[in-house]
């Protein structure tokens, strides 16, 4: 933005385009390293974790000596004096289609030592994310042509001495190991409950690895939660035959005349972990029909353009059941579909049931399609014994002779 004696002050804003998938607290984790030997003087609205070697300045401290600095977020209540416009969110980034205008973070940085005309200035190195774990995988910086921008409140334009950009993708597979969620079926025409699969998401023996799971009336229940080291994301979880995180149950609960009801429970096992802004994405045809949904918020994605509208992104209401608490008696939020039938509506072959669930931009287990929750074969035929038959003719005899 501005040239220094022996440096630049920048703006650093970081973007969340992804449509589902948000960055929740604790919050992102920001590094690079370093072209030379450039520090940071100062910072506004974020700050370094550490300040590493600063000996051999003498008088004005800088904020940071390390050759690979490591940034967070400031907590909300900052002082104002130490904000600018997008900061001191914890961390916390929501997604491009639940907040677009709180899809976004920023921060103030003044570097020094490094000269103080573009032709000196090196672009940082090895940029790494963490949101808050890993995940992300970020590419080189790529100098921009253009580094023109509006201001905030929309009417002027100006221009930046520089401008930097960096993109960063995720990856589940470099997230985690195993899934962090799972299905499970059910519907009024069948009294089977399809579960999630055995082990969906890792089956670790509790002998052999203490601590992959605990159960609920554990009397060491709290000591296994508190028991965390630092930066420890791993999720503890209650002891299931699945051992997810996170469990969607999609149940068909009633049949109408020319509408059908779902309800959709989501409920949390994990004791490390409250999802706030948790977001949920379900693929279904007949989601192009969707006349109510109760107590969720809703809003249609046409990923394979507008001609097909199968697939909805529900999340919660601010201040109501936004926030899936840890595993317990209030781990769980849920809320009812109505959808009224279209000309391929029917209950066989498991087509009531979804097609694919992500949960927090993560790609959900789902049972597998042979034990869908089918309708049955036939229904049950009434049969008459010879007695009732026998006892019916006798009774309309009489009633015949009475008559007359």
């Amino acid at each position: 933005m501005s040239w220094t004696p022996d440096g630049y002050v920048a703006v650093v804003t970081m973007y969340n385009f992804q449509q589902y998938r948000h960055i929740q607290a604790p919050g992102w984790t920001l590094g690079w390293t370093w072209a030379k030997s450039e520090v940071i003087w100062s910072m506004v609205g974020a700050q370094a974790t550490e300040q590493g070697d600063c000996s051999k300045f003498k008088g004005n401290i800088p904020h940071c000596c390390k050759k690979d600095p490591t940034v967070v977020d400031l907590l909300p209540g900052t002082p104002y004096n130490q904000q600018i416009a997008n900061c001191c969110k914890g961390g916390v980034i929501n997604s491009w289609v639940q907040d677009p205008a709180g899809a976004l973070s920023s921060f103030q940085i003044s570097v020094g030592k490094s000269g103080s005309t573009n032709r000196t200035v090196r672009v940082p190195k090895n940029f790494t994310l963490k949101a808050p774990g890993p995940g992300y995988t970020c590419g080189p910086a790529k100098v921009v042509k253009s580094s023109r921008f509006l201001t905030g409140d929309g009417r002027r334009t100006t221009q930046a001495l520089m401008t930097w950009n960096v993109t960063c993708t995720y990856s589940q597979f470099l997230s985690q190991k195993t899934p962090t969620c799972c299905v499970s079926l059910s519907a009024f025409y069948n009294e089977t409950i399809v579960p999630c699969p055995t082990c969906t998401c890792g089956c670790q023996n509790n002998i052999t690895q203490p601590g992959s799971c605990v159960e609920g009336d554990s009397p060491y229940l709290q000591q296994a939660i508190t028991n965390t080291g630092k930066n420890n994301y791993a999720p503890l979880v209650q002891c299931t035959n699945h051992m997810c995180p996170v469990r969607i149950h999609w149940h068909v609960k009633l049949n109408y005349k020319e509408y059908w009801r779902v309800k959709i429970t989501i409920t949390n096992f994990n004791y490390r972990m409250n999802y706030t802004q948790w977001n949920l994405v379900v693929q279904h045809p007949n989601f192009d029909n969707l006349t109510q949904i109760f107590s969720f918020n809703y809003k249609s994605l046409t990923p394979y353009g507008p001609a097909i509208n199968d697939t909805a992104m529900l999340w919660g209401v601010k201040f109501y059941n936004d926030l899936l608490m840890e595993a317990g008696p209030f781990g769980n939020v849920q809320s009812e579909l109505l959808f009224k039938k279209d000309a391929s509506f029917t209950f066989k072959q498991g087509w009531g049931l979804p097609r694919r669930v992500y949960f927090n931009g993560d790609n959900c287990v789902m049972p597998p399609p042979d034990s869908y929750p089918w309708l049955p074969n036939s229904s049950p035929h009434l049969k008459m014994t010879k007695l009732p038959l026998a006892m019916f003719c006798l009774t309309t005899i009489a009633l015949l002779l009475s008559l007359f």
